[in-house]
């Protein structure tokens, strides 16, 4: 095996026009090593050269017209310039004269005092929840110095959503950096990109919180906050393979399980073999600490109680008092739940719907059912004095309720007075025999009594 210098110089001799036997005993190698190097530099010349060479202007002409791709490109020779040429001949060339491929560039590296920067970002992530395959943004916050992370799930991520994560985050951190690396979105930046990116006035408000700022990268420079970018494909492979999770909060809740069990244990090579909770130790005195009072992140809504007594967030339906139909009222969405203030006295609290479109939320007490069941009517005093006692009295009372409905009480009314009037025995048996006939008239059921109070108490027969 012979260096590189020793073929050079082989090549360099024979270039000059000496003989393999002199090359051979200059070089002090074998003939046969010799002839070796010069037949590998011709083999290479050749592959190097191609028939094809000159349609070279041809694919150039026409490569971003038919998108970058080759058979396309081979198509169009054949068939307006009748130059056919193969595909392997064709992607070669496209290769060689470097078309798809960028030349790589040197990668560099940022290197970060304790407590100096943190990154966040978010990602698109495919899981399965409640049976169900969904997308899911996935958010991320990183310290720079020891890599420690912190991940948190949401349907959408809007300017309320980057307000409940970043909080949650920097108090699991148990503190935070002088400076939050983002990218170019909307949901921090106002207006601009990179160094002239403008914050979001309630977003710079809200980073004054924690004495930390927003810094954007320029646009096309993700290696910036390359710390968190990197770990998303870590997540996906890692934290999702092979999970199936129930609602929103039990993925959020294994998601900082896993943080705690598995990220942030792992060794890692960029930081010498250590964990990040090993090396949090040393962050740790550089972090800005949280402030005394952290206020709670809220979106404060003002909205009108429609007719059907339900005030609507994000499609979703909160019921508040009837009483209240028509009112406008202030709705204060949480990232766990909902409240509703009429003036400075909350009137309903709900769970917030996460998950859902159109859903309803009813709590007991806001709306009584609008038609009574007459099973569920106050039972009047003229009913308690009549029922209760015989059995074919009550079965009477219940024939008066079911056919006369609201109106029963006057006849129960009347149907009290002749209980009270007439003997016992009498009104017992005129009662019988109307239920026997379905009679549930008053006045009817008085003359079935009078004719039993003449027939029996009475003696109307004439004398002998």
């Amino acid at each position: 095996m012979i260096g590189n210098q020793q073929r050079q110089t082989i090549l360099t001799l024979y270039q000059a026009g000496c003989r393999i036997r002199k090359i051979s005993r200059l070089v002090k190698v074998s003939r046969n090593t010799v002839r070796g190097v010069i037949r590998g530099c011709k083999a290479e010349e050749k592959s190097r050269s191609s028939r094809h060479q000159s349609v070279e202007p041809l694919v150039q002409q026409h490569f971003e017209a038919c998108r970058h791709n080759a058979v396309r490109i081979g198509q169009v020779l054949a068939e307006q310039y009748d130059r056919p040429v193969p595909y392997s001949s064709l992607t070669r060339l496209i290769r060689q004269m470097g078309l798809r491929e960028q030349a790589s560039k040197r990668a560099g590296s940022y290197v970060f005092a304790p407590g100096e920067e943190m990154q966040h970002d978010t990602s698109p992530h495919m899981l399965i929840l409640a049976d169900k395959k969904i997308k899911a943004q996935c958010a991320s916050l990183v310290l720079g110095f020891c890599k420690k992370i912190f991940i948190q799930y949401y349907p959408c991520f809007t300017r309320f959503e980057a307000k409940v994560f970043l909080t949650e985050a920097i108090k699991y951190m148990d503190g935070s950096c002088g400076r939050c690396v983002i990218d170019n979105t909307s949901v921090v930046i106002a207006h601009g990109s990179g160094f002239d990116a403008v914050i979001a006035p309630e977003m710079e408000a809200f980073a004054h919180i924690f004495n930390t700022r927003f810094v954007a990268h320029r646009i096309g420079d993700a290696n910036r906050k390359a710390k968190v970018e990197r770990n998303f494909s870590y997540i996906e492979n890692n934290f999702l393979a092979g999970r199936v999770f129930t609602d929103w909060r039990d993925l959020n809740r294994r998601a900082v399980k896993w943080c705690e069990r598995v990220a942030n244990v792992k060794p890692k090579r960029s930081l010498g073999r250590l964990s990040p909770d090993h090396v949090y130790v040393q962050e740790k005195p550089h972090l800005t600490a949280l402030p005394p009072h952290i206020p709670p992140v809220y979106m404060s809504l003002v909205r009108k109680v429609d007719l059907s007594g339900f005030v609507t967030v994000d499609t979703n339906r909160y019921s508040v008092p009837e009483a209240l139909c028509g009112r406008t009222l202030e709705v204060l969405k949480s990232d766990a739940s909902i409240k509703v203030f009429d003036k400075d006295r909350q009137v309903a609290e709900h769970p917030r719907l996460i998950d859902q479109k159109d859903g309803k939320r009813v709590a007991k007490g806001h709306h009584p059912p609008l038609v009574r069941n007459s099973r569920q009517r106050p039972v009047s005093k003229e009913q308690q004095a009549l029922t209760g006692r015989y059995p074919w009295l009550d079965q009477y009372v219940a024939g008066i309720i079911k056919r006369t409905g609201r109106t029963s009480r006057r006849k129960l009314q009347k149907l009290l007075d002749l209980q009270r009037t007439y003997p016992p025995e009498a009104f017992r048996c005129a009662v019988e025999k109307a239920l026997r006939y379905n009679l549930y008239d008053p006045r009817r059921l008085e003359n079935l009594i009078l004719s039993f109070v003449a027939g029996e108490f009475f003696n109307l027969k004439p004398e002998d």
